[in-house]
């Protein structure tokens, strides 16, 4: 397997893996979060914040090695109009992103302190979750122009 290929591999499983773990993981908050259970929400929580870490963050990491490999080995320029594009789009994500990940630990807190005392959640929660919900829409919907500017390269 040649060099071009396996980084070309590995690009492409760490934006599906963020992607996919994104996906994933908002649709199991929503989830929970709909059905208003604070010891569910601190359980889906948990497995969220842990997901992050195990799969979402090391392809975080991972996206702009390899896309900088790739772009340099097929002898693109890093200025080139798709390339820039897609770097400020994945830099919107990751604004959105970091946030979200510490409102992730906060709602987990919260959901396990209202299951712990058996009280509601509180406005505090239902606060932060807003926040959660409106945040993920600008990185989701930045992350799909990326994929489109990856796979198209068009000339901006």
């Amino acid at each position: 397997m040649d060099t071009y290929f396996l980084i070309k591999t590995l690009h492409i499983l760490g934006a599906t893996v963020i992607f996919g773990t994104g996906l994933g993981t908002a649709f199991q908050m929503l989830s929970a979060h709909r059905r208003g259970d604070p010891s569910g929400i601190a359980l889906v929580a948990r497995n969220v914040v842990s997901a992050d870490w195990v799969f979402t963050t090391p392809a975080v990491i991972l996206q702009p090695i390899t896309g900088t490999a790739l772009a340099l080995l097929a002898g693109y320029s890093l200025w080139d109009d798709w390339i820039l594009g897609s770097i400020l789009l994945y830099g919107l994500a990751g604004a959105c992103w970091l946030p979200v990940v510490w409102i992730q630990y906060r709602l987990r807190d919260l959901a396990r302190n209202a299951a712990e005392t058996g009280q509601d959640l509180p406005a505090e929660y239902h606060r932060l979750f807003r926040w959660w919900f409106a945040l993920g829409w600008p990185a989701f919907g930045a992350m799909l122009v990326v994929f489109h500017l990856m796979v198209s390269k068009p000339t901006l």
